[in-house]
């Protein structure tokens, strides 16, 4: 990326590009129904996830009034229950509660340190004040600033969402870099001004033939090597 020395901030989405989101979902699931075989656990991840995108379109879409993450998530944690025959309360919680508990990737605790000591470093994620506060003490983000979407009371790729962190970075959209493993949300962050830098993980959003983002990175550690040489 040509003319990195004028970013001035920089934020991060956090499911999928900070954190496993699906592995610790499938994880929570197969811990929820240990008689469930391989195929039967990605049928019921399959059923959380298209509820979760389906009511965050809702919401988006004005056809459901703003709901928390938490709130979304009690609700899949019951389909996936209904689905797999599970009557257990304790362990419908539990499952309702499994985004509070995903892993970092390999290079985020450390490249995000490294970062820090250079530049502002924010998340910004759809996830809920709650579950986000839980999920970077969990995986051990250090974030300067940790922003949710609740603050906005609306869902990634709205506007609004991404104005938080303009915002608490306090400099103009050009300024700032958005960086995330899906495409979608790096054009919600274009939509807005903001620079961007896609990372590449095993699951997300890979960038379309027209996608034309400041950066395409195999990882955290090429990235913080881009911004600050080192």
């Amino acid at each position: 990326m040509s003319g990195t020395g004028d970013i001035e901030a920089v934020v991060f989405d956090v499911l999928g590009t900070m954190v496993d989101e699906p592995g610790g979902l499938r994880a929570a699931v197969r811990e929820a129904v240990p008689d469930a075989d391989a195929a039967s656990v990605d049928s019921l991840l399959t059923v959380w996830q298209e509820h979760v995108e389906h009511e965050q379109r809702r919401i988006e879409d004005g056809g459901r009034a703003y709901a928390n993450s938490e709130v979304i998530d009690r609700e899949a944690a019951r389909r996936v229950a209904g689905r797999a025959g599970l009557t257990d309360p304790v362990a419908v919680e539990r499952l309702a509660t499994a985004s509070r508990r995903l892993d970092p990737w390999a290079d985020s605790v450390d490249a995000l340190a490294r970062l820090a000591r250079s530049l502002p470093v924010l998340g910004l994620s759809n996830a809920g004040r709650v579950t986000l506060l839980r999920l970077d003490a969990h995986a051990g983000l250090r974030w300067h600033l940790a922003l949710s979407a609740e603050d906005a009371r609306a869902y990634k790729p709205a506007p609004e969402v991404y104005r938080l962190a303009l915002d608490a970075a306090g400099c103009p959209p050009e300024r700032v870099l958005m960086v995330a493993a899906h495409a979608w949300d790096l054009r919600g962050a274009q939509a807005v001004g903001m620079r961007t830098a896609y990372v590449e993980r095993p699951v997300g959003d890979p960038p379309g033939a027209s996608d034309t983002f400041d950066l395409r990175v195999g990882g955290l550690d090429e990235l913080v090597t881009a911004l600050t040489g080192t």
